[in-house]
């Protein structure tokens, strides 16, 4: 007999499944952006996709050093929902910064 896989350990591989497959629009970078900082980033920061480097403005500089330093956990997780292609950098300002 099979063991019950746990409905939480099945989401997240079927969401990046559906996510993937979708076109590559702003509101996908901005829901796998969402998905990948959690909301506490995503309230502080702005996100566009140019070719495959995503533009983060952060909010204030704290935020922006903090998005610095996650960014190749955030970079693997975005590569997760949007596939290996789509981001392979990212860029961090500071919003007013120019």
């Amino acid at each position: 007999m099979r063991g019950v896989v746990p409905v939480h350990d099945v989401i997240p591989d079927a969401l990046a499944a559906v996510v993937r497959k979708a076109a590559l629009t702003p509101e996908k970078v901005a829901f796998a952006w969402r998905r990948a900082v959690g909301p506490a980033v995503d309230q502080a920061s702005t996100v566009e996709l140019r070719g495959a480097v995503l533009q983060v403005r952060a909010r204030d500089a704290a935020w922006q050093r903090e998005i610095r330093r996650s960014a190749p956990l955030i970079t693997s997780r975005l590569q997760v929902l949007l596939g290996e292609r789509a981001v392979r950098e990212i860029v961090v300002s500071r919003e007013g910064a120019r």
